[in-house]
């Protein structure tokens, strides 16, 4: 994410709303695309995002500036796509069909068949949020462990854990649709 200068951040901190909006400004772009990243839909990204600034908006006043901005907004944005993906989760969608990008980002392999790729996108919708947020950040969009760590607020360990966690349930479930993973 684009730094924002400090004197801004300070005064964002203090609840000014016109640094609020320049940080509204730089910052916009760079969280909804971490979460589109995570939630892996533009309509719902747009709203996160929303969700998002006005989450920052309403914390001001814990903001540190000295930790920095953006490892700070990734945790928020973070959390709002998991609150996000856990209300989806109750919903009724068919398995999958949010997922079928996860599933044609991490289909670099042109011999794999449509089938399979939504197949592996279903899988990924069955992953319990917490799970699938950690595992579409390491292996589908290849982010750092720390920076996934940062975003999520646990441990990189604990990122590690996840994705370890994730990857087993994928390898079973597509084991259980007839895949050798």
């Amino acid at each position: 994410m684009p730094d924002v200068a400090e004197n801004v951040l300070d005064r964002f901190r203090q609840g000014e709303v016109e640094a609020f909006e320049t940080i509204f400004r730089a910052q916009q772009a760079e969280v909804y695309g971490w979460i589109l990243r995570i939630v892996r839909d533009a309509p719902a990204a747009e709203e996160l995002t929303v969700e998002t600034f006005w989450r920052i908006y309403r914390a001001h006043a814990r903001f540190e500036p000295r930790r920095g901005f953006a490892p700070w907004a990734r945790r928020i944005a973070t959390h709002a796509a998991l609150d996000w993906l856990r209300g989806r989760r109750h919903a009724e969608e068919p398995a999958g069909e949010m997922m079928e990008e996860v599933a044609d980002a991490g289909a670099a392999d042109p011999l794999m068949s449509a089938e399979q790729r939504r197949k592996i996108g279903q899988a990924f919708a069955r992953l319990p949020p917490k799970l699938r947020v950690a595992a579409t950040l390491a292996v589908i969009e290849e982010e750092p462990h720390k920076e996934i760590a940062e975003a999520l607020g646990i441990s990189v360990a604990a990122v590690k854990v996840r994705v370890f966690r994730a990857l087993r349930l994928l390898r079973k479930d597509l084991g259980e649709q007839g895949m050798k993973p």
